[in-house]
């Protein structure tokens, strides 16, 4: 269920292999006991444009999507864990951030639901 989206700009994928930047996001997130493995989905949107602090800088954001029920501290420590993860594969990267989303139970519907 969780789904982890990363924006970032496309320079980053020239400094780390995007699949091992994937990985290193699912695996925190999994360590923090709050998901299942087969349940964890990350993303890796690369941004050839943007503008960022008035220039071209570069940048990590991930997208935190998750089932609504989780304690504000449990968020925390999620998005703590994978900035800090983040922090250390891209000690030279100025903005690395994240922030949590939550589904509404009663209209989140997948195929395995109907």
């Amino acid at each position: 269920m969780p789904h982890f989206i990363l924006d970032c700009t496309e320079r980053i994928l020239e400094l780390k292999i995007p699949r091992d930047i994937i990985e290193e996001v699912f695996e925190t997130a999994f360590s923090t006991g709050l998901f299942e493995r087969n349940d964890i989905k990350v993303r890796l949107n690369p941004f050839k444009h943007s503008l960022v602090q008035g220039g071209d800088t570069d940048f990590i954001h991930v997208f935190g999507n998750i089932m609504e029920g989780r304690t504000d501290e449990q968020k925390t420590n999620l998005s703590k864990r994978i900035v800090s993860k983040l922090n250390e594969m891209f000690p030279e990267i100025p903005i690395l951030s994240m922030n949590i989303r939550e589904f509404d139970k009663v209209s989140y519907i997948n195929k395995t639901m109907l």
